[in-house]
């Protein structure tokens, strides 16, 4: 079955230029990733952290700063609307408030700094002090006395505000251990002192559990440090393995550049140099074929009329090969234009059998021709389709053996374009030499071994000429199966039929006239 004109249309592209087959094409990108994968392997533990962690801290307390702020507020209104003293109340929260703004302002100090500027042992210091200053606001709730006509149980309400206030702190503070520590020490201390005066059994639990407390969300608060440390660590790994890879990335992309500008300069150079040799050639040519046929005169000598005749097919091989030469360098170059027409692709496909009839019946070669009917005319380059047909008709002949059969099958793709398949029953060609074979200048092992040897050029202009009408150029082949070319034209290219004027409208126009 023929594949449809879109069918694996990348497959085969950019033969020319890259062969993106090679295992090898990207050894650089290769190569740094494993370099730095060996590097990421061998790191024990996460590296220095500590000027990252204080701007995280300091960055977490700025976000946060108007959590405690509001708690603040929240507690001084909610005791004064149970009964509490306004005076002492608004006190304590003026004093809270004056206390946690040395925190905030160091924090966004130090948020605002560079990195290389942050001094780590000092600017600890100064985040633990802000942190102790912060905590004596809570020392100072802790020392409150609640009314008991208010709470019958007014320390176990206060040591209940406090645990609050101390997990809440613990998930800001989590990046600096030690903070958490420096700023409840204090409080949990006066609490407790405020309970020794006249304690009771639900004081002294809750003053139990605020010891308890201030360890535990150390210790939680300690493995969340670690948990950010390690995210820090694989972040900047992350980053110097997108920077490798960035690396390596532009290495590539350079390296591909360079090999298609050199491309592109070999094709004007085989374009120019091809051009250059024909015109000599042209008059070798000529003066070969004046000699053979003895035009200005009988030449007497046998030999020398055998040597012009030998000039001349040599000089013919020789045009023929410089021809394809040119042909593929303007391939590549972008350079081939296309004469675009209407055109029959069957009566080409005849044209192209009829003239290399005389080259198969040498090799007693017979072909066998398939045409589907009612096909419709193909927009396309007549002199390209000609070459794609005759370049795929020459190398069945080369390779089908003495008295074997070409069958040349022409019709309608599966998705409403045009194909030209060729089919010969030679030896086939390997699997790992199909991207060989359609290489510039390639040539599989049984081509090498032919005694017609080619210049691996025939199917490099095929599938560049199909490429040029946005057509699809297969190779089917097994070994000892014969092989099997298909070139199929898209559906764009197929021409509609023109409906017939009806006749009613015919004889009303032959009657106006």
């Amino acid at each position: 079955m023929v594949p449809e004109a879109s069918k694996s249309a990348n497959k085969f592209a950019d033969k020319f230029i890259v062969d993106r087959t090679k295992p090898h094409r990207n050894s650089n990108v290769g190569l740094a990733v494993r370099r730095t994968r060996d590097r990421l392997s061998q790191t024990l533990g996460p590296p220095d952290f500590n000027r990252d962690m204080l701007k995280l801290h300091a960055r977490d307390i700025v976000s946060n700063a108007v959590k405690p702020t509001l708690l603040i507020l929240a507690m001084s209104l909610g005791g004064i609307y149970l009964g509490l003293d306004p005076i002492a109340t608004c006190l304590w929260a003026l004093t809270c408030l004056v206390c946690y703004a040395p925190l905030f302002l160091l924090a966004r100090h130090v948020e605002r700094m560079l990195e290389n500027e942050i001094e780590v042992t000092r600017m600890r210091q100064w985040l633990f002090a802000a942190h102790f200053i912060s905590g004596l606001g809570w020392a100072y709730f802790a020392y409150l006395s609640l009314p008991a006509s208010t709470f019958s149980e007014p320390q176990i309400m206060q040591g209940a505000l406090l645990l609050l206030v101390i997990a809440g702190t613990a998930i800001a503070t989590a990046t600096l251990g030690g903070a958490l520590v420096a700023a409840f020490a204090l409080p949990i201390c006066m609490f407790a002192f405020k309970v020794s005066e006249g304690p009771t059994t639900g004081s002294m639990m809750m003053c139990l559990v605020l010891a308890a407390s201030l360890p535990f969300l150390a210790y939680v608060a300690h493995h969340r440090n670690r948990a950010a440390l390690t995210l820090l660590s694989f972040q900047s790994e992350k980053n110097a393995l997108v920077g490798e890879l960035e690396t390596a990335k532009s290495m590539s992309d350079e390296a591909r550049r360079r090999a298609e500008e050199a491309n592109l300069a070999k094709s004007r150079f085989l374009a120019s140099m091809s051009h250059e040799l024909r015109t000599p050639l042209n008059a070798i040519l000529g003066f070969s074929e004046v000699m053979a046929n003895q035009v200005l005169g009988p030449l007497e000598n046998t030999t020398y009329r055998e040597y012009a005749n030998d000039i001349h097919s040599s000089g013919k091989h020789l045009l023929s090969l410089i021809n394809e030469i040119l042909d593929l360098s303007r391939i590549e170059a972008g350079r081939y234009r296309l004469n675009e027409e209407p055109l029959s692709l069957d009566a080409i496909v005849e044209d192209c059998c009829r003239l290399m009839e005389m080259k198969a019946r040498g090799k007693d070669i017979s072909f066998r021709i398939d045409v589907e009917p009612t096909l419709l005319r193909l927009f396309a380059d007549e002199r390209a389709v000609r070459q794609i047909t005759l370049n795929l008709l020459s190398n069945a002949i080369k390779f089908s053996p003495t008295g074997s059969a070409v069958h040349i099958r022409v019709g309608w793709t599966a998705g409403g374009g045009q194909y030209i398949a060729i089919k010969d029953n030679g030896p086939g060609i390997p699997e790992d030499e199909l991207a060989v074979v359609l290489s510039a200048f390639g040539q599989g092992s049984i081509a090498i071994k032919s005694a017609e040897q080619g210049t691996g050029l025939g199917l490099p202009i095929v599938q560049g000429l199909a490429a040029l009408h946005n057509g699809v150029f297969e190779l089917n082949s097994k070994l000892r199966s014969g092989t099997d070319a298909i070139v199929a034209f898209p559906r764009s290219r197929v021409m509609e039929e023109l409906p017939a004027v009806p006749t009613e409208r015919r004889r009303s126009a032959s009657g106006s006239v």
